[in-house]
């Protein structure tokens, strides 16, 4: 099958899947882009749209979240022993020492708010090797979300809150406070 923007692609495990592609976005990275969803969707034009986007994207993308990223390491530094220190980061600009970018971009709509075609990029962190890193793209060329690996595409879709669509980052101290609220 032949997809505007990736070429040839294969099909597996129901997704479908670009040959290895060079991505300025990520700093020249070699990835395969993933599309979820994309044959049973009725908007294509969404996808390529946004596959176009993405590929048209440089680093300054990703580095407009570097504060979002940096924040999110904060918060998780946090609860760590003062003496554990080994990865503490000094400025926002840092955080890329500490991060090994994914290689698996993954296409999929959102099925909450705009319906939009999102870009989720599951990345490697030091300073929270369980969870990670997930950095999300609205349309392929807009960093949207930072924070621990959740597959949700949006905060607003995470914490099922549509007055967080455009949160990129929602720092504990936020979300303890929405908890108790609730309860």
């Amino acid at each position: 099958m032949q997809i505007p923007g990736l070429g040839s692609v294969t099909r597996d495990d129901g997704d479908l899947y670009s040959e290895p592609i060079r991505l300025d976005v990520l700093w020249g990275k070699e990835c395969r882009i993933v599309l979820e969803g994309y044959e049973d969707d009725s908007d294509k034009e969404g996808f390529h749209t946004a596959i176009q986007a993405f590929r048209s994207c440089g680093p300054e993308v990703l580095k407009a979240a570097e504060p979002h990223i940096f924040r999110y390491h904060k918060d998780i530094i946090g609860h760590w022993d003062p003496v554990d220190d080994e990865y503490i980061i000094d400025s926002p600009s840092d955080v890329w020492k500490h991060i090994e970018l994914g290689h698996k971009p993954i296409f999929s709509r959102n099925h909450f708010g705009d319906r939009g075609i999102y870009v989720s990029l599951e990345c490697e962190c030091d300073w929270e090797p369980e969870h990670g890193l997930q950095i999300v793209f609205r349309n392929g060329n807009t960093v949207c979300k930072i924070g621990p690996y959740d597959g949700h595409l949006t905060n607003a879709s995470a914490h099922g809150d549509p007055r967080l669509e455009n949160v990129i980052y929602r720092d504990y101290q936020d979300l303890l406070k929405s908890v108790l609220d609730i309860g």
